[in-house]
């Protein structure tokens, strides 16, 4: 299987936007393979929003491909989501990596968005598949509970003609969802033995769908550190993590190299190639320290 490893943010650490790009030339001189943004509207912390950034990030690289991880399918509009990408795609020449989920139904976006959490999973997979068809069909009709269309086309489509679905998600739905619309799985807040789960889930749901997702098409993401866990920006993240899961050193990993490259191969024992690992630092100083790190001690193990 072909190894992957890319970066993500979620919150945005950066003092100003020129810390930032000065991180993402970091990344792209690095040879780092993609940098990724999570997808939330509504937060107190500082978060990007993921398409804009996306379309930022095409027109200040020139190598380096981007994605979202994961963006809420189920409270977009599937004709803009599927024009704005296509458009930030051709103007990348085919560098965009799109990956979709519900988003929780606790969240906040749901409820200043006015969208209702009642039935999200219908409403995404009607506007997975609108996504897809509008990229790669003429004259798409639909009729479904959340969406009618009749003979629409968007034009221009996708440079990258096989450009991917990424679905994400740790439910038996998820496993479904990812076997009738992805391309591919990528993994949230997972440990290594809960994905091997969902690459076993996922492959055995594809024998219904009768599809096929590469071998290499399966995703984990996590964060990590090189530093020790007393430190205030580990223990800041493990504070965050506590809030949704009961034992946050499962999903994050701060230690030295080996204990990250160690991680890494645990998810690649579970059947995951891919990788999105969010570096773990309270400013630009550490973010940036961080980023070299891993470009020269956990790159060129991969």
């Amino acid at each position: 299987m072909a190894i992957g490893l890319g970066l993500g943010l979620s919150r945005f650490p950066f003092e100003d936007a020129d810390s930032y790009w000065k991180w993402v030339e970091l990344c792209e001189q690095g040879g780092v393979d993609s940098i990724w943004q999570t997808d939330r509207l509504v937060s107190k912390e500082p978060m990007l929003e993921c398409i804009t950034t996306m379309a930022a990030l095409a027109g200040a690289t020139e190598k380096i491909r981007f994605g979202m991880n994961v963006a809420s399918i189920a409270l977009r509009d599937p004709l803009l989501t599927a024009k704005q990408l296509a458009t930030v795609d051709v103007l990348s020449n085919g560098r965009v990596l799109p990956a979709f989920g519900l988003g929780s139904a606790f969240s906040m976006d749901y409820r200043a968005s006015g969208k209702p959490a009642k039935r999200r999973g219908k409403r995404a997979n009607e506007a997975l598949e609108l996504v897809y068809r509008l990229w790669h069909e003429d004259d798409v009709s639909f009729s479904g509970e959340f969406f009618q269309y009749e003979n629409v086309t968007i034009s221009p489509r996708p440079v990258n003609k096989r450009i991917p679905l990424w679905i994400g998600g740790s439910s038996e739905v998820a496993m479904r969802r990812t076997a009738r619309y992805g391309t591919g799985w990528l993994g949230g807040i997972d440990t290594p033995e809960q994905s091997a789960v969902m690459v076993q889930g996922i492959k055995k749901a594809l024998l219904d769908t009768g599809r096929q997702i590469d071998e290499d098409h399966y995703g984990a993401s996590f964060s990590f550190r090189f530093g020790l866990e007393g430190d205030d920006a580990a223990k800041a993240a493990a504070n965050r993590l506590s809030a949704r899961v009961e034992e946050p050193s499962k999903y994050m990993v701060v230690g030295d190299t080996q204990d990250i490259i160690k991680r890494i191969n645990e998810y690649i024992d579970a059947g995951c190639s891919k990788f999105v690992m969010s570096p773990i630092g309270k400013d630009h100083k550490e973010m940036m320290k961080q980023t070299r790190l891993f470009i020269e001690e956990i790159q060129p193990e991969f």
